[in-house]
């Protein structure tokens, strides 16, 4: 049986948690690999409306391990109000269904404050972060001077270590004109929950060669998606982490021979939350329309995400830097009604045909869609759990984007209902 990677196509919020929970059925173990609180996976599940940020979406499913692994970023306090407002839901939450890294990064909350007045400065580049404090937790994990899980267990070691990166954030806030940093307070905050998080740490690494060891199926859940990648997305409107198939393994702890399937989450359109360029954006009725039919708000944030047609370009790149070896096609059913859908399969840059988005910000800014326009369809597509019940416009539509991307579509998602689903071909049986 394969282990499968989750990872987004386009900028994130594709629909992957409920492709997760869809393929968490079939699997025994559940692993987030990257990101923080920043993400946001929503779960229908008999009528129940699940949120998810830092949790895996196995979480809400008896019988599966749900870990959170090394290269996630981890706010304590977010985490412990996650965990409750779930068992609030009649979810349990136990070291027995729970795992994190116990080298996994803490946010902090000066890390917050520090995201927060970064980007209300006036000078500089606004990113659109979600204010959460993901960046600076980074910043402190590649800097080597960041606070993680197994700091915890010692008030000694958590002194220790905040004495140095308070040194590094107090020099930062005085540039920004904020106050420094009591530290005594965030130690005797720490010192208030470690109890409560220490429970759930664990070497996840070895829980995983475990289960690879006894034959069970792992399923590495990413967040965002290709495009916020800090390497390969719209620099620097990105995340801090690596969205890409290939962090999963250095994200959880396993080598990248456990990796057998990459799964790409892709929605129909295209969508994005804050800032940076897009190349396919509508500022239309159109935009507006797909924006209401797909109730495109952040699961996180609640902003409105901007809406644009689909984008093949990004989509085959995502393709060849996360190794896709299929892709989910979420939303089907938004385009519903619509006359003619238009397609990008290329860009215009400078009087210049390009098949890929070059790296700089400029000139990601300043492409030029190229369209192809596709016949659309007026029957609905909402519900359907068959190919036979798609109309013939909607299946050479996404055949059309099959052969655009050079990926197969595995799955087909036609509402939020995670039975409303159609499988061509099983992740977890290649």
């Amino acid at each position: 049986m394969a282990n499968v990677v989750v990872v987004g196509s386009q900028w994130g919020d594709e629909g992957k948690g409920k492709i997760v929970d869809w393929l968490s059925e079939r699997a025994d173990v559940v692993v987030r690999f990257q990101g923080g609180h920043n993400a946001g996976h929503t779960l229908v599940i008999d009528g129940t409306v699940f949120k998810l940020s830092l949790l895996p979406s196995g979480i809400v499913r008896e019988g599966k391990l749900s870990v959170i692994g090394n290269g996630v970023v981890i706010d304590p306090w977010a985490l412990l109000d996650e965990i409750a407002r779930l068992e609030d839901q009649g979810v349990p939450v136990t070291p027995e269904r729970l795992q994190i890294a116990a080298n996994a990064t803490l946010i902090l909350p000066f890390h917050r404050e520090l995201d927060a007045l970064r980007e209300d400065a006036t000078s500089g580049t606004r990113i659109g972060t979600t204010r959460r404090g993901i960046g600076p937790a980074y910043e402190d994990k590649v800097g080597r001077r960041a606070l993680r899980v197994c700091d915890l267990g010692s008030r000694e070691a958590i002194e220790e270590r905040l004495a140095g990166l308070l040194t590094h954030h107090n020099a930062l806030r005085a540039g920004l004109g904020a106050e420094a940093i009591d530290g005594a307070a965030i130690v005797d905050s720490l010192m208030a929950i470690a109890d409560r998080i220490l429970p759930f740490a664990a070497p996840v690494w070895q829980s995983l060669a475990a289960a690879r060891a006894a034959g069970k199926r792992v399923l590495f859940e990413g967040a965002q998606g290709l495009m916020l990648d800090v390497d390969h997305g719209t620099y620097p409107f990105v995340t801090s982490s690596n969205t890409a198939a290939g962090q999963a393994a250095s994200g959880a702890g396993v080598g990248p021979g456990a990796l057998d399937y990459v799964l790409g989450i892709t929605k129909a359109y295209t969508t994005r939350v804050g800032a940076g360029p897009f190349p396919t954006e509508l500022h239309d009725d159109i935009g507006r329309r797909l924006g209401e039919r797909g109730h495109e708000f952040g699961t996180v944030t609640g902003r409105s995400r901007r809406c644009g047609w689909f984008d093949a370009v990004l989509v085959r790149q995502a393709v060849a830097v996360s190794g896709i070896d299929g892709i989910a096609l979420t939303k089907l059913d938004v385009l519903d009604g619509f006359e003619e859908i238009l397609v990008c399969v290329g860009y215009r840059l400078a009087g210049q045909d390009l098949d890929y988005l070059p790296a700089d910000m400029a000139a990601q800014a300043a492409v030029e869609p190229v369209y192809e326009r596709l016949e659309g369809w007026s029957d609905s597509t909402r519900g359907a759990r068959s190919w036979a019940e798609l109309p013939a416009t909607a299946v050479k539509y996404v055949r059309r984007i099959e052969e655009l991307i050079g990926a197969p579509v595995a799955l087909l998602s036609t509402s939020p209902e995670r039975e409303d689903t159609i499988l061509m071909r099983d992740p977890f049986q290649h």
